[in-house]
């Protein structure tokens, strides 16, 4: 038997599963990811429509709980995360080789996207951040969603930056402050060299961050 972990609904990370599911695989999701595959979509960002995935493509393990699968001398643990990134989030720990996939609930040394749309938020992405974490050792392989393979101190850095970025967001935006007065008041710019360069820039990614405070 052959399986597929779907970690979330978004095309990058989901558009594979008619192939495996015409390849005889078995493609875990949680439920509510599978809702979304299931809906038209519209992520202002992005500045596109997803449309439905055709039932015939669709995740046929639909998960409501964790999952344990054994084979060839492997433990997978297939974790929930409360609403994070999106709100059908599933990471994959592999127990022997030591090695957690975290979907995109970690993207390491760049701002991460959130999906406001189908349930993210800065709250939820810092609590599926510190699940991460608890979920690790100092010698656990960490896969992220986008970046380079991490570790327990790259989690750890990631936590931090959100947790950081979130306080100074919030505390403009508790002023009263409009998105664009927050955005020019530049709250994640000791971040942004680090973490700015990718899809992802502080522009953006404070309001992501200001939608969820």
């Amino acid at each position: 038997m052959h399986y597929a972990i779907i970690t979330h609904w978004h095309w990058d990370h989901g558009d594979g599963d008619g192939w495996g599911r015409a390849a005889g695989a078995t493609l875990i999701a949680d439920k509510l990811a599978v809702q979304r595959f299931t809906q038209t979509i519209r992520v202002v960002e992005w500045g596109h429509s997803f449309s439905p995935v055709l039932t015939k493509d669709l995740p046929n393990s639909v998960l409501t709980g964790d999952k344990l699968l054994r084979f060839d001398g492997e433990t997978v643990r297939i974790r929930h995360y409360r609403p994070g990134h999106t709100d059908g989030d599933l990471a994959a720990l592999f127990e022997k080789t030591d090695i957690l996939q975290t979907g995109d609930t970690f993207w390491n040394g760049m701002y991460p996207f959130i999906d406001y749309v189908t349930g993210g938020s800065i709250d939820g992405a810092i609590a599926a951040a510190n699940a991460n974490i608890a979920m690790v050792g100092a010698r656990t392989v960490v896969i992220p969603g986008h970046g380079p393979v991490g570790d327990r101190t790259a989690l750890v850095a990631f936590r931090d930056m959100l947790v950081s970025v979130r306080a100074r967001v919030s505390s403009l935006k508790s002023q009263g402050k409009s998105l664009e007065e927050v955005q020019a008041a530049h709250p994640a710019a000791a971040f942004d060299v680090k973490w700015g360069r990718s899809v992802i820039d502080g522009k953006l990614f404070t309001a992501l961050v200001y939608r969820g405070v």
